[in-house]
């Protein structure tokens, strides 16, 4: 199994002995396939040999332990958690914020924006500046074979304070990079220039750079194609010259540039990257994640490496979780200063990273110590063969590698100095048994603040974008971390280019295709009580004893309740308990019947609790995904509901609801056969007319409303917030399926003896009853024609038997038929002769 310090480790040398095919394997599946293993190897195929490592991969970053789910979810446009959107603006690619935090400068496509973010809950246009190419450079940029809409606007990629009164921007501009100066206060372009090397030409390449004390430090490609990595320093100060990186040695493999910081202390800047890793010999490119300085005031040497690096050297980054492989790829790193009066070495910095092995959206946040990067730089280097282009360990230690103000080093110095620029040891993070680890998100973004908690700790809460379209608000304890709240803040999945934190403000903006959003890092009021504002863990939130209100900790000088780390709700809630109003909930017998409880938090575990519930069997009851309670309505069925939620072993209960049947139409008297006395009398009009209307329970109507959906009963409350789709406007109304119900329980025939008698108070009633007499005279008249008929017909029948009829025999043949089938109606009715 492969141990930490194993994972990026150079390959054993060859030894004399032959290397089995399984021994190959071996090493392979350790770290890297060694040059003697593939030369024996070549004959067997490549799939044979990936194919067990590719699974172990797969196994170990499986296994990894994962981040908790978000407790709180709030979409896009949610009520409680609404975010001001700035949309004038189209692919923001760059955002900078002011000294005092009451400007925002964004860089977008074609356009430098200003905007006025001193208010947390808006964001105002206060100028913008159009910059984009003239038609006849976008034609240009046609001819060399690049898409007019898509790489050819000028991407703004670089937006930095060059001094109190300017700022520096650079663009892609056509694919042909250009900078501008702009004076801040008019916010208007006073000087733009051709910008090689100091911004990518391609607009979707990743770069940074750093303005100290005026001069530009960056990090990009220099050429049209984009393989030529170049760190440099423009805008050299004091007769300085520029000085960029030696070209006659490759010191950047195919880098991915992520970010950059200042060493104010040691005039250090570092960058972060990604590169191939050549240290290695593996068969697929090897990704690194590393980190490189150069010091501020380099100047290069006099005869070797003039106008060069002297200062350049880079290391590994190693984020890796004991027992698991390591995250190679970094996404995104954040420098988060010390806190005041601390030394500068404690500055901290938290990076994103992800694998180039994962198949899923597996990412990890690992934390570095500035000391920990000053002293890998002071310690063993490897030496690159520009023969072999191989690396090997310095058999002897040199002081001077990594050190500042080797401009006037000797030749011999220089030229190790060219060979010797990696460092043998990783940057390892502060405490591996705490690198959080999300098996579900695959993170891009990373901030992070310092806040100090009601208990006077100070705690460390992320910001982690996810591609997605999520902000993961994530507190850091010593036991793990807890995920407080997730926040959409965009729709469509894509690659962020930028995201910036005011900590004294507490908003952090994020800048998206779609405009720039504005995230405030707490909303403390969506904590409606006590128990809830001491379950989010928030340490930015407390509860106010006697307000009675969940509320920040910085707009608060009372002492407020809060458990971070145990979360214990009966000790910092007492009394502070919200009694819920059952709800009047109405239905018909034979009713679907659908309760609605919405979970408080997505760590909550709902639970139903009545008495049909303990008496019945529980395949008479439903309950869903979404808490939801269902069960069809009958005598046992009904009764009252609560919906409890548990978390952390706080249980709560969170909505009541008192089920009651309607008396349905045309029913008997509502009391029981015991108790009914004989009546003789006809049904009366006002029993008749329950069918038709039915008087409401008291009560203010929008306490509850009843309406289909789909079969299913929903009902809306005055406390709780229940979003539903209504494909029509119009109720439906139930009919009782039994006419003999008779109800078990005193509660029952007392609530139907009230609607009985209520229903009896009625003035305006509709009655069948005028309808029920004229279709019983109409039946009567039906009736006696019948009747009448039937007497005249046997009369005659009765008179012609009498008859002695005298016919002639040759009719008799025609008389009988007639006696045979006598006929009323035929117009030929045969002659009749009676001889007297």
């Amino acid at each position: 199994m492969v141990m930490l310090r194993d994972a990026f480790s150079p390959p054993p040398p060859p030894s004399s002995s032959p290397l089995t095919s399984d021994r190959c394997k071996e090493e392979a599946v350790a770290s890297s396939f060694s040059t003697e293993c593939q030369r024996r190897n070549s004959s067997q195929s490549l799939s044979f040999i990936m194919a067990p490592s590719v699974a172990l991969l797969l196994v170990l970053l499986s296994s990894a332990g994962s981040l908790p789910p978000p407790r709180t979810s709030f979409l896009l446009n949610s009520a409680d958690r609404p975010l001001p959107l700035f949309s004038d603006v189209q692919n923001t690619t760059t955002l900078l914020l002011s000294d005092d935090g009451s400007t925002l400068y964004v860089g977008a496509r074609n356009a430098l924006v200003s905007l006025d973010v001193s208010r947390s809950e808006d964001i105002k246009l206060k100028r913008k500046v159009d910059w984009r190419p003239s038609d006849s450079e976008t034609e240009i940029c046609q001819h060399k074979g690049k898409n007019a809409e898509v790489d050819c606007p000028n991407f703004v990629r670089v937006l930095q304070p060059l001094n109190s009164t300017h700022l520096y921007a650079c663009g892609s501009y056509a694919y042909s990079p250009h900078d501008a100066y702009i004076d801040a206060e008019s916010f208007s372009v006073v000087q733009q220039d051709g910008a090689k090397g100091r911004c990518p030409f391609n607009p979707f390449q990743r770069n940074t750079a750093l303005t100290v004390d005026g001069e530009l430090f960056t990090a990009t490609t220099s050429d049209f194609k984009g393989v030529e990595p170049q760190i440099s320093r423009h805008l050299s100060r004091d007769g300085r010259p520029d000085v960029v990186q030696d070209s006659s040695v490759s010191l950047l493999e195919e880098p991915t540039f992520v970010s950059s910081s200042l060493d104010p202390l040691d005039r250090k800047l570092y960058f972060f990257f990604s590169e191939v890793g050549k240290e290695f010999s593996f068969v697929d490119k090897l990704q690194i994640a590393r980190v490189a300085q150069i010091c501020k005031d380099d100047i290069g040497g006099k005869r070797i490496l003039q106008k060069k690096w002297t200062s350049f050297a880079k290391a590994p980054l190693l984020c890796q979780s004991p027992k698991q492989l390591p995250f190679n790829v970094l996404q995104d790193m954040f420098t988060l200063q010390p806190p005041e009066g601390s030394d500068a070495s404690e500055t901290l910095f938290y990076g994103v990273f992800t694998s180039q092995w994962s198949l899923g959206p597996e990412s990890a946040v690992c934390v570095f110590k500035l000391q920990d990067v000053r002293t890998v730089f002071t310690q063993s280097y490897r030496t690159f063969d520009m023969q072999t282009h191989q690396w090997s360990p310095q058999l002897e230690k040199h002081s001077y590698l990594g050190k500042c103000g080797l401009e006037n080093a000797s030749d011999s110095v220089l030229q190790e100095v060219k060979k010797s620029f990696l460092t043998s040891d990783s940057v390892k993070p502060v405490r591996a048994d705490q690198i959080v680890v999300s098996s579900e998100q695959r993170y891009s973004r990373v901030a992070a603040m310092r806040t100090q908690a009601a208990n006077g700790k100070q705690y460390t809460i992320l910001f982690l974008l996810s591609e997605s379209g999520f902000l993961h608000k994530v507190v850091l304890f010593e036991r793990g971390a807890h995920v407080i709240e997730e926040i959409q803040v965009f729709t469509q999945p894509q690659l962020v280019k930028n995201i910036i934190l005011s900590s004294s403000k507490g908003v952090l903006y994020v800048g998206t295709s779609e405009g720039v959003t504005a995230v405030p890092v707490a909303k403390c009021s969506i904590y409606r009580t006590c128990g809830q504002c001491i379950l989010a863990r928030d340490p930015l939130c407390g509860w106010s004893q006697t307000r009675r209100v969940c509320t920040s900790l910085d707009a608060s000088h009372e002492n407020l309740a809060q458990d971070v780390e145990g979360s214990n709700v009966e000790e910092h809630c007492p009394g502070q308990t919200k009694r819920i109003r059952n709800t009047e909930f109405f239905v018909h017998l034979n009713e679907a019947v659908k309760l609605r409880c919405l979970q408080p938090s997505n760590l909550a575990n709902l639970t139903w609790t009545s008495n049909p519930i303990k008496t019945l069997s529980e395949e008479f009851f439903i309950q869903s995904a979404d808490g939801s309670l269902r069960f069809l309505a009958s005598a046992d069925t009904v009764g009252t509901y609560h919906c409890e939620a548990e978390e952390d072993g706080y249980k709560e209960v969170i909505v009541g609801y008192n089920v009651r049947l309607n008396a349905p139409p045309r029913s008997m008297s509502p009391i029981t056969k015991a108790e009914q006395k004989p009546n003789n009398k006809d049904e009366s009009v006002e029993e008749i007319s329950l069918e038709e209307e039915m008087t409401k329970p008291s009560g203010n109507p929008e306490d509850y409303t009843t309406k289909d959906e789909s079969d299913e009963v929903t009902t809306n409350l005055k406390d709780e917030t229940i979003s539903t789709k209504e494909d029509s406007g119009s109720e439906k109304n139930f009919q009782d399926s039994s006419s003999d119900f008779a109800p078990t329980s005193r509660k029952e025939t007392q609530f139907r003896k009230e609607l009985l008698d209520n229903s009896q108070k009625m003035t305006k009633v509709k009655s069948y009853y005028s309808e029920m007499v004229v279709v019983s005279l109409l039946l009567a008249a039906c009736i006696c024609a019948l009747i009448l008929g039937g007497l005249h017909m046997w009369r005659q029948r009765k008179t012609h038997l009498k008859m002695n009829p005298v016919v002639s025999p040759q009719d008799s043949s025609k008389n009988q038929s007639m006696e045979s089938v006598p006929s009323l109606s035929s117009p030929e009715d045969p002659e009749v002769k009676v001889v007297e």
